[in-house]
């Protein structure tokens, strides 16, 4: 497989191990009924102000595997120097973590350079958070386009790649370019290797191919011989067989009799073929199943009925890989956000319907939503308007690097679940809830101690991830207690002001069971050939012991 390689690569390649673990300090919550308040709303709608990476990291002890789709708009790297979000990458912040990871290195870095140095860990920890059914959308246009499925390759795999979606976001063309008026820009996708669509809603142009309609509504003609690739008996043989179609009882089977009339699925040439299901599938559906003359041929074929909506469940296609439409514009965006702040504040924000179309085709009613370069909160908006529209329960996580995470992105949010506009404009809330968070002290100091003050829950809620890759989940069962799991017990011997000991007298703590035992502390005094024996593990906490 070939790989990219740029100046910097070999210091960011496993950077994403580097960066510290952060908490989130919680600042305040927000609901559409009550307004902010200073309890959290245990929602699950999290909106993050900070720096992505770090945010990630802190995100991996509850949510590593967890994230049924993820979609990024990062920025463009058009090559502007004055910093517009979506457009390079010469802002400060990133920058300054430019030189501390790249080094002197970092001197000679080009553009492409600084965008593949700062997107690189981003995905690893991207990929890390991805579920192994999920999937992750990312928009990107020409500029770093190719760069971006060499590095998702690598990352990803170059089997979980799905596809890259023109999405006409420009009708008229940008008039500026030198060659080509660009229209489009692109939706990178990548899955983890389980990935299955949902589908998107039928356009309303496929509804009027509905003419037929039955007892069970509406609905159009599938021939069932397969079409197209590998549809040749010599492809499938156990899906070349006959079916028998008795006119008088205008009945099918797979059982030969007399009077009854033999089909065969024929190409156009006369060579064999293939029908699209095999004999079991056929027998469990055989009343979608109808048998007309085709005139054309003069002679009987097999076709499916596909309902509009079967038992009244919507029917779902395959989103195309040319995303057209003015929901999905570049002005869309624009005219929304306006409406929903009654001015500009945001340069080229996404519509929701766009983000809306990617999660529809991707989540279930409660799967949990990113997006780690959040913008103006799109996809807090699309996920809301979802939800309404379903009943989903679906929960978004919003990071945002600049100042206005507050004051645009959480506040459109505010907005969208209580409602905006005025008089025949005005849209009706969506209802909704979420906490808002800051990044707040490093898990461990610059020796790889324990930070003590960061408080005794995220400590513990960080020892149980690290050993278990599982979200922690208070057990408040007994003292020193963290859980049990694939029967291993785990203990947290751990007081902020004195140091602990593994003794006889601590195993008196030790009340859950189990086969084998993980115990921290900062001291054993444990024979070895004991510990061997009742299976267990001693670790030593890792903080500065000096100050005692």
């Amino acid at each position: 497989m070939p790989t990219l390689n740029w100046i910097g690569k070999e210091k960011v390649v496993s950077h994403h191990q580097d960066v510290p673990y952060r908490v989130l300090e919680h600042k305040y919550g927000f609901t559409a009924d009550k307004g902010e308040q200073s309890e959290p709303t245990n929602s699950g709608n999290k909106i993050i102000h900070g720096d992505n990476l770090e945010a990630l990291k802190s995100l991996l002890p509850e949510y590593e595997g967890k994230i049924k789709c993820i979609y990024i708009d990062p920025p463009y790297n058009t090559g502007n120097e004055s910093w517009v979000y979506n457009d390079n990458v010469n802002h400060p912040k990133i920058k300054k973590w430019l030189g501390e990871v790249v080094g002197k290195d970092g001197e000679d870095l080009t553009r492409h350079d600084k965008w593949l140095c700062m997107m690189y860990p981003r995905l690893k920890l991207l990929h890390k958070l991805l579920a192994d059914d999920g999937a992750i959308f990312i928009s990107i246009d020409d500029n770093e386009q190719a760069n971006l499925k060499l590095i998702c390759d690598e990352i990803f795999g170059v089997r979980n790649f799905i596809a890259n979606v023109a999405v006409v976001n420009n009708f008229k063309g940008r008039s500026d370019d030198k060659y080509i008026a660009t229209a489009h820009e692109s939706l990178m996708i990548f899955q983890k290797g389980k990935f299955e669509t949902k589908g998107v809603s039928l356009p309303e142009e496929y509804a009027k191919d509905y003419k037929l309609e039955d007892e069970k509504g509406k609905y159009r003609h599938l021939g069932l011989r397969k079409r197209g690739s590998n549809a040749r008996e010599i492809d499938r043989p156990n899906l070349f067989y006959p079916i028998y179609y008795c006119k008088k009882e205008n009945t099918i089977s797979l059982e030969i009799d007399e009077g009854k009339i033999e089909i065969l699925p024929k190409l156009s040439n006369g060579d064999n073929g293939t029908w699209r299901w095999g004999k079991e599938t056929l027998k469990k559906r055989l009343d979608e199943l109808e048998v007309k003359i085709v005139k054309t041929r003069n002679e009987y074929d097999v076709f499916q009925k596909d309902y509009l909506n079967k038992e009244g469940i919507e029917k779902r296609v395959k989103p195309k890989s040319f995303w057209h439409g003015s929901e999905f514009s570049a002005e869309a965006g624009t005219l929304e956000i306006k409406k929903i702040f009654n001015k500009k504040v945001f340069d080229t924000p996404k519509s929701s319907d766009f983000v809306f179309y990617i999660i529809q085709q991707t989540t279930d009613k409660d799967s949990i939503v990113l997006d780690s370069f959040a913008g103006s909160g799109t996809t807090a908006h699309a996920v809301l308007n979802l939800n309404k529209q379903d009943g989903g329960n679906r929960k978004f996580i919003l990071v945002e690097m600049e100042d206005y995470a507050n004051d645009i992105t959480a506040e459109r949010v505010k907005r969208v679940t209580k409602g905006y506009g005025t008089g025949a404009k005005a849209v009706a809330g969506t209802g909704g809830a979420f906490d808002y968070y800051e990044l707040g002290l490093p898990l461990f100091d610059k020796n790889q101690n324990l930070n003590e003050q960061v408080g005794l829950a995220k400590i513990r809620e960080y020892i149980w991830f690290s050993e278990t890759r599982t979200s922690f989940i208070e057990p408040n069962k007994e003292p020193y207690f963290l859980g049990k799991k694939d029967e291993s017990a785990y203990y947290f011997i751990y007081e902020k002001d004195r140091l602990t000991t593994l003794d006889y007298d601590a195993l008196e703590l030790i009340k859950t069971k189990g086969e084998q035992y993980v115990i921290y502390a900062d001291n054993c005094l444990l024979p070895k050939e004991f510990m061997a024996k009742k299976n267990i593990i001693f670790k030593k906490i890792p903080r500065d012991i000096t100050r005692f």
